[in-house]
């Protein structure tokens, strides 16, 4: 047979690109200075459903006059080209008001979308909880006031411009000008565990529980022991103890998790009303198929 001939029908016998595996990574971003910072790398085989770990990166920090920001950078680089989505748990979009070039009335007379939904979001909340107080469009963004008041469960999620969250965002705008802008989504892993866990059944106390200095440990352990036992996700056991002892690293995997259900379409569909200029948290649905279903 010539090589040609070979060639066509090595062709012909390749899978569909829906079929071939997939590669998710989720980054979990510390400050700039410290050796916190996180990611991970997941492979989906969407014949079989699995999901497998196949890499965890920790403690990624600077190296004499070489910066955390560009350590983390080159890390990355073998795995960006051939994954389909990266998630991030720091803010991709400022909040309006640092956006807006406009001559400002102030926010109680503006008259701008975002602002507009903020204003209607606040007073139907005020009518049920008495907000003892406004909101801060430029400290502020939509997405994080959905969180707070809008899901079964309030996610009272730090603001993008926040004293916690402030250095992350800025550290998260100088890095995502290296990463390719169609691939980044932004998620919150307290809010996606929280779907994730009780899709599986998990209790609230150990979803709630897994930052927490006492106990949390335990809460990752239990967390990860039913994603594997469910034959959900296959985790080396080297990997399986980093994430159980280094909330940083668990959160990575989260968030690499969320990157994958985005992509097999379990993930929340942007309300109808919310201002179409604004960042989006993504957020596992409430009703997640386990296993997933060939998209």
């Amino acid at each position: 047979m010539s090589e040609k001939r070979v060639s066509s029908v090595k062709r012909a016998v390749r899978r569909p690109s829906f079929l071939r595996k997939k590669q998710f990574i989720g980054l979990s971003l510390a400050g700039g200075k410290t050796n916190k910072t996180c990611f991970a790398v997941l492979e989906y085989f969407p014949v079989k459903k699995k999901i497998f770990l196949v890499h965890l990166e920790t403690r990624i920090q600077s190296e004499g006059k070489v910066s955390a920001d560009q350590k983390l950078i080159e890390s990355l680089k073998p795995y960006q080209k051939k994954s389909s989505l990266m998630a991030v748990n720091a803010p991709l979009t400022w909040p309006k008001c640092i956006r807006c070039r406009l001559k400002c009335p102030g926010y109680e007379k503006c008259k701008e979308p975002e602002i507009l939904w903020m204003w209607k979001q606040y007073k139907k909340i005020d009518k049920k909880e008495k907000l003892k107080k406004v909101f801060t469009p430029y400290a502020e963004r939509c997405a994080e006031m959905y969180l707070a008041h809008s899901l079964e469960e309030p996610f009272y999620v730090s603001q993008a411009l926040g004293a916690n969250m402030a250095p992350l965002a800025a550290r998260m705008f100088f890095l995502k000008k290296r990463f390719p802008a169609k691939k980044l989504i932004e998620v919150h892993p307290k809010v996606s565990l929280w779907r994730i866990g009780r899709s599986l059944g998990i209790r609230p106390t150990h979803l709630k529980k897994h930052k927490h200095a006492i106990g949390g440990e335990e809460a990752r352990h239990i967390i990860l022991e039913t994603l594997v036992e469910k034959d959900i996700a296959f985790i080396y056991v080297q990997d399986f103890q980093t994430m159980v002892q280094d909330s940083g690293a668990f959160d990575a995997f989260i968030s690499a998790l969320t990157a994958l259900l985005k992509h097999l379409g379990h993930c929340e569909p942007i309300p109808k009303n919310f201002p179409s200029s604004e960042g989006w948290i993504e957020i596992p649905k409430t009703d997640i198929s386990w296993p997933f279903l060939v998209p």
